[in-house]
């Protein structure tokens, strides 16, 4: 991390939960999560066509890069799935399964066997590993999101719940240094065993959250929900009942992960195909970027509970749309300085506003009884739009020379979405935890 957890300081509003705790177990949560995203995505594209399908042709990237995608489509089954339990039974229960599921699923895709030992029973299997990861993620952000929300003071839940997606910053950047030296290792060694270690090694990091998680106790706000007997039994139905209208807010304004995947994948391939780039540059504007974003989402954090949600969350999205066109060119500028300038005002000075800000704005729009499910529901949902952004800016020509104006148009569109999307909602920032989500 790139600065300390401060205390709730003179004159917050307590809230009788251990906020920095809690911040700290969705951070590594988190860190987990997006670790095993970056090396899945990595070995997707370079690695898993020649390990997992018979030939190393176009149909076998396509057939690799499915199986990215299944994750996506698990997303939205496993957010009704873990919503209702982290609703139900609570949310520490549910955070200790996904931290569990995902890290055994990565491990054991560290150790499945190859075509040539088991033929198409390979990529069923990683196919089958792979759902199970996006079964996880599901729960993962909105139970954290939710667990780190109810343990923080009144006045500083923005700063806390920003620790989640720090954590995403976290786990891009430790894939990227441990799957760099991966890559530069000869053939026979990276296509046998090289491959293998970084999957393996996420057992360390799920080890570390788990002792952490496994101390926590419920928040405040769910146990008092508990005894006064405020569980739904059915929680989706309630929220539908409820808060259909919040549910359709999030999904729109979670459009916004959308700018991650410009960023992460439709712009290396970009820099890549079309400006020349070498990929080992591009990928150190990731981590160069993802570096400095460590230090910026908390700041935008703090500064949302000063002036509110909304504000800060909508300047991520109007920046975003305004650097994207300043991004892409910068690429074809072949200046590395500005390259790396260009990326970090893209990435960490606007987008990350917008990312840093939304634990705590989508949560903050459901009450207790319906937080985890609401918050789940509603960002898998809209995620999906950035799962397959990188196929619709595709079929648009954004790979192709001029492309830049193409990503920069669906960029700004979903951008415009988030933004108006905001606006619909209510400024929650200084509403005490238990009455959020009340009308």
């Amino acid at each position: 991390m790139s600065q300390t957890l401060p205390s709730a300081g003179a004159g917050a509003l307590t809230s009788g939960g251990t906020p920095k705790k809690a911040a700290l177990a969705s951070f590594l949560g988190s860190a987990v999560e997006y670790y095993d995203f970056f090396i899945f995505g990595s070995a997707a594209a370079l690695i898993f066509p020649k390990v997992f399908f018979p030939d190393a042709d176009t149909n076998a990237a396509i057939m690799s890069f499915a199986t990215f995608g299944f994750a996506y489509v698990a997303r939205p089954v496993g957010a009704i799935i873990l919503g209702h339990f982290g609703d139900r039974v609570g949310r520490r229960k549910v955070l200790m399964f996904t931290l569990l599921l995902m890290g055994a699923s990565t491990f054991v895709i560290g150790c499945l066997p190859d075509f040539k030992t088991v033929g198409w029973w390979a990529p069923v299997l990683l196919v089958l590993a792979r759902l199970c990861q996006g079964l996880s993620a599901a729960g993962e952000q909105a139970g954290a999101s939710s667990m780190t929300l109810e343990h923080a003071p009144d006045n500083r839940r923005s700063f806390f719940t920003s620790w989640t997606l720090t954590g995403t910053q976290g786990g891009q950047i430790l894939a990227a240094l441990v799957f760099i030296p991966v890559l530069a290792l000869p053939d026979e060694i990276k296509f046998g065993i090289g491959w293998r270690i970084p999957f393996w090694l996420s057992a360390v990091v799920v080890i570390v959250a788990f002792l952490i998680r496994r101390t926590l106790h419920e928040p405040p706000a769910f146990e008092e929900a508990r005894k006064t007997a405020q569980i739904a039994k059915l929680p989706v139905a309630d929220l539908l009942k409820g808060h259909w209208r919040d549910v359709l807010r999030v999904i729109c304004c979670a459009f916004i992960a959308a700018v991650s995947t410009v960023f992460g994948t439709l712009a290396i391939s970009y820099a890549k195909t079309v400006a020349g780039v070498d990929g080992t540059t591009t990928l150190w504007l990731v981590v160069g970027a993802n570096l400095v974003a460590l230090g910026t989402q908390p700041l935008f954090g703090m500064l949302a509970d000063k002036i509110g949600r909304k504000p800060v969350f909508i300047y991520g999205a109007v920046s975003s749309a305004i650097l994207t066109p300043v991004f892409l060119l910068s690429l074809e500028s072949h200046s590395i300085p500005l390259m790396f300038l260009a990326a970090i005002g893209y990435f960490s000075g606007g987008y990350a506003a917008a990312n840093a800000v939304w634990p705590s704005f989508y949560a903050e729009m459901f009450s207790t009884k319906v937080r985890f499910s609401g918050l789940a529901i509603g960002t898998q949902l809209g995620f999906l739009m950035a799962g397959f952004a990188p196929a619709i800016v595709a079929a648009m020509g954004g790979i192709q020379a001029g492309g830049w104006v193409q990503i920069s148009i669906f960029t700004g569109i979903i951008c415009a979405v988030a933004a108006v999307s905001a606006l619909t909602a209510k400024e929650s920032f200084r509403t005490p935890t238990r009455e959020l989500g009340l009308k």
